[in-house]
């Protein structure tokens, strides 16, 4: 194994003695080492399998017989499909990403994350790379289920443009995750109470139920600032092209664009936060700032 000397207050990898493809392969064994456990766990517990794909099944299903009820526009009811399949990857991002740190932290396992030589970006990318495969099945099984049981027609003229949306809205709420995770981590104990106050809200603002133009300012201001609202819109806009839908929201190449620059602003304060962490763990053993 190489040796390598440690500036002070920074990470391993800043070695001179580390070249570029040394730090870039290990790294990338971060990654996969961190999204297996995510991976393999989703098939050695199946009742867990089982009641993540029934629960959200079961919300969706309630609001699809609500708009039945009120004879709502048919396209409603495809919408709310849509939303119960990405509901998945928020609480992911919220469960898996954002208390993940500080869960480390508590079962005494953030140490060595900090004494490896390894970036802690690379962790989280890993953590993210594994959780989007385990919400992806639950969500797909929402998705098929709920379209044949309810009898969803989808009129999607622009594939491509979807597929792109939907890797763009992932970008944005797993950089959203990551910027989390470092404050929920320097917060402590009260990232729990963050994390059950956000997963409610941001589902009534992010029109995961409904069109977010209903919400008139608010569901602007969401536009603005929530990946999960964005990309719920031009989903919808897409899988539905055509069909009558609210106005107040910008054209899906608009929501294109809000996309790629909340991608680069989340994963920039992610990289700079999580950077700050790693110096100050290092070079001072402790991971809050106290004031005098």
């Amino acid at each position: 194994m190489s040796a390598f000397v440690r500036r002070e207050g920074g990470s391993p990898l800043e070695s001179a003695t580390w070249t570029s493809r040394q730090v870039f392969m290990t790294n990338l064994r971060t990654v996969g080492g961190r999204a297996y456990p995510r991976v393999t766990g989703m098939f050695r517990e199946k009742s867990w399998v089982f009641f993540e794909i029934l629960l959200p099944f079961l919300a969706t299903s309630a609001f699809v017989f609500v708009y039945r009820a009120v004879e709502a526009p048919r396209e409603y009811i495809g919408f709310v499909v849509i939303g119960g399949a990405m509901t998945a990857f928020w609480l992911n991002v919220i469960w898996m990403m954002a208390q993940q740190l500080w869960w480390e932290k508590s079962q005494g396992n953030l140490e060595l994350y900090f004494a490896a030589p390894m970036s802690i970006t690379a962790v989280l990318f890993g953590m993210a790379f594994g959780g989007f495969v385990m919400s992806s099945g639950r969500a797909v099984a929402v998705l098929v289920v709920a379209t044949a049981l309810y009898g969803v027609e989808f009129a999607i003229d622009q594939w491509l443009l979807l597929g792109g949306v939907f890797l763009l809205t992932m970008s944005a709420l797993y950089g959203l995750g990551m910027v989390l995770a470092s404050l929920f981590l320097m917060w402590g104990r009260e990232a729990w109470h963050l994390t059950q106050l956000m997963i409610e809200p941001v589902y009534f603002v992010s029109g995961l139920n409904f069109p977010v133009a209903r919400l008139g300012l608010l569901g602007a201001v969401a536009i603005s600032t929530l990946p999960l609202a964005v990309g719920l819109d031009a989903m919808r806009q897409l899988a539905f092209a055509g069909a009558p839908y609210p106005e107040g929201t910008p054209a899906p190449e608009v929501e294109v664009l809000i996309l790629i620059a909340m991608t680069v602003v989340l994963l920039a304060i992610a990289r700079w936060s999580l950077a700050k962490l790693e110096r100050m763990a290092r070079r001072d053993g402790k991971l809050s700032i106290r004031w005098q």
